[in-house]
């Protein structure tokens, strides 16, 4: 049986299919083109009044694509609430080369050299597909969300896909649309102009972000 390529998956999300994994230990993929899919519209972003004064203090160095490697495997560990996770091994030899390709990547939280939190996805176009994040350290993988939103919104990003919802992600004003609409956003986001520099600093956009998201409790 022939491996998967990453330019099929590349052709699978631009058709708004992604794959995932039963478990970590399963070796088999599956397809996944849910009937209700999640977005968090980058225009309603909602942060709330402690995380904004935590992304303000700057107690993480953040960094774009520094180790992928890092995050993804960050991402697929085994914690106490949450045992089990769907990143297998194809699963992370898959976003590896798409990673080499240029169309994943990681934004990560260091404090002290190490490695704390941070979330990972793949770029088409100006749809990014949100993945997985983890936290080592309180506060790191939504401190890396804002980072993600600030710099897709600065690219003239259209689309951040969630995939699904959890309770976590609707207080961020994740919300659920249905397939066709989903579609018809991934239409239009693959096909809009971007200009996306991992390399420049993205401070000044999170400042913007701050200044102009929703805030709550």
């Amino acid at each position: 049986m022939s491996e998967l390529q990453p330019e099929l998956l590349l052709q699978a999300y631009a058709v708004g299919v992604f794959p995932m994994a039963q478990g970590r230990d399963d070796p088999r993929l599956f397809f996944v083109d849910p009937d209700k899919r999640g977005i968090l519209p980058l225009d309603e972003f909602h942060i709330s009044r402690s995380l904004r004064k935590t992304v303000r203090k700057r107690a993480f160095e953040v960094a774009w694509d520094r180790d992928f490697e890092a995050t993804i495997d960050g991402c697929a560990e085994a914690t106490d609430r949450r045992p089990d996770t769907w990143i297998n091994p194809e699963i992370r030899r898959l976003y590896l080369a798409l990673f080499a390709r240029g169309h994943a990547h990681s934004v990560e939280c260091w404090r002290d050299g190490a490695l704390v939190g941070g979330l990972y996805g793949v770029r088409l176009g100006g749809a990014f597909f949100g993945e997985s994040m983890f936290s080592r350290s309180t506060d790191a993988s939504k401190v890396a969300l804002v980072h993600l939103v600030a710099r897709l919104q600065a690219s003239g990003f259209t689309l951040l896909d969630t995939q699904f919802i959890t309770d976590h992600l609707k207080r961020f004003g994740t919300r659920e649309i249905p397939r066709e609409e989903y579609h018809e956003l991934l239409t239009r986001a693959i096909a809009a102009p971007v200009q996306f520099d991992v390399a420049s600093d993205d401070w000044p956009s999170v400042e913007a972000l701050l200044q102009a998201a929703t805030q709550t409790s």
